[in-house]
């Protein structure tokens, strides 16, 4: 079956090669100069950012383990780590809109770079500040840098437009090209130059400081809402009441968690789902074909969203209800098709379809991120957008940790089918946020901008 995973691998790298090269003019959006020194210089930073987070992950549960730590207590080092995003999450957002965004990324460099420093250590409690530490440094890198992105764009005065350009193509370097790099480099390091398994964590800090050091000497500071008078509550308050009062945001909010929490759920399930009974998978090499698979989902995403006459919203439905179809794929084959007799061996039948249909996901990721990207510079807020947007990862967290604490309590088709549920549940909030889109801000909102207004004048 090894020929397969090469099939695979070069029909999804042949259908990118010819998507980014076949690009016509209604295809492209012609950008000025500046605009692009500016696109270029955000998407080295963003890439070297996603390369310091790409190298860790396929080796923090080798790493614990190689320690000597059980099942048990690895989960509970994973539980730690997001439900540290989700505590601090919000907190540091709310501090980026206030302190500054620019400063935000510098922390979680800063913050990253602490926490893959403790993976030097087989201390528990030295790891487990470490995943606490990993933890707020996701929350930074899922909502500091988008934030300064939107606000540095309008800013610099750039055509909104422009902004999807760069959301595309950071997803296309960031989460596919840079991935997939992070992913060989990673196993060059560990297994071809044997330097262990922490090595991947030193090559991430080094990453993680030279986009720093890019950040300090090239960026510019912005804020969501400087003022002096409104403390962390009145920013919580604050994002609480643009979610409650503006259904947009709610529904984009439900959306991004249904979708997230789904995402964050398979990657723990793809092993076991194509290797039931104990078949011997290149797991790096699917890890790469899935990356593979997003970066055309990115590609598809930039032709899109290049197209005025195109609205994220319409297409975003379809996306959803794709991604629902190809997680159903594990129950149908569970079902329909029986296993193999004898343990081992290579991928049965029911795993080649599985794995396209996995592929078939990771397309629907890579058109996903860059869409919510610009569905959020369109009806978040600025003056509070990275508080929201942790806000919105609050539902995500407690989902994964539950998911996490019960991952053998439940049969994986029951995991898959919740999973497909939840996608096609946001299919139809995306259905009703492409009816709403256009209407303007309720009445609530526009009362509360002009009593806000009007405060200083009584006063």
């Amino acid at each position: 079956m090894e020929i397969f995973y090469y099939m695979v691998f070069g029909a999804l790298a042949a259908v990118v090669a010819g998507l980014e090269l076949s690009k016509s003019n209604k295809d492209r959006i012609n950008t000025p100069t500046a605009f692009n020194s500016f696109k270029n210089n955000y998407l080295l930073v963003y890439s070297l950012m996603m390369a310091g987070d790409w190298l860790q992950g396929p080796y923090v549960y080798y790493l614990y383990s190689t320690y000597g730590f059980g099942k048990g207590e690895i989960g509970q080092l994973f539980i730690a780590g997001f439900g540290s995003s989700m505590l601090f999450g919000t907190i540091v957002g709310s501090l980026a809109d206030k302190q500054g965004r620019k400063r935000a990324c510098v922390t979680y460099c800063i913050t990253y770079i602490l926490s893959c420093i403790t993976k030097h250590s087989p201390q528990y409690k030295v790891l487990m500040i470490g995943r606490v530490l990993g933890g707020i440094a996701t929350s930074l890198l899922f909502s500091a840098f988008e934030s300064w992105l939107v606000a540095e764009h309008f800013k610099r005065g750039f055509d909104q437009q422009w902004l999807s350009l760069t959301f595309s193509k950071a997803i296309f370097l960031g989460n596919g090209l840079v991935a997939i790099l992070a992913g060989l480099f990673g196993n060059m390091l560990v297994d071809t130059l044997n330097l262990g398994p922490v090595s991947p964590f030193d090559a991430a800090s080094i990453f993680l400081a030279i986009g720093m050091a890019i950040i300090l000497s090239s960026w510019t500071e912005n804020y969501g809402d400087p003022s002096e008078s409104k403390n962390l509550l009145t920013q919580f308050k604050g994002a609480a009441v643009a979610i409650a009062s503006d259904e947009k945001i709610a529904l984009l909010g439900a959306i991004q968690s249904l979708f997230e929490g789904s995402m964050y759920t398979f990657v723990f399930l793809w092993t076991p789902a194509l290797s039931p009974n104990d078949e011997d998978i290149p797991h790096g090499f699917i890890f790469a074909t899935f990356m593979l698979a997003s970066m055309l989902g990115s590609s598809i995403a930039a032709r899109l969203l290049a197209r005025n006459a195109v609205k994220v919203e319409s297409y975003m439905q379809i996306v959803f209800v794709i991604s629902s179809a190809s997680l159903l794929l594990p129950i149908l084959t569970n079902f329909f098709i029986p296993p193999p007799l004898v343990k081992g061996g290579g991928i049965s039948f029911a795993g080649c379809l599985q794995l396209l249909g996995f592929c078939a996901f990771e397309a629907c990721v890579g058109i996903f991120w860059p869409s919510i990207m610009k569905m959020r510079s369109q009806y978040i807020p600025e003056e509070a957008r990275s508080t929201i947007m942790n806000f919105f990862r609050i539902p995500l967290n407690i989902f994964v940790c539950i998911v996490l604490y019960n991952v053998s309590a439940f049969p994986m088709t029951f995991m898959f089918g919740m999973c497909s549920i939840f996608l096609f549940v946001a299919s139809i909030l995306q259905r009703r946020l492409s009816a709403i889109g256009d209407k303007p801000k309720t009445d609530e909102w526009m009362l509360k901008d002009k009593s806000s207004e009007a405060e200083p004048l009584n006063a």
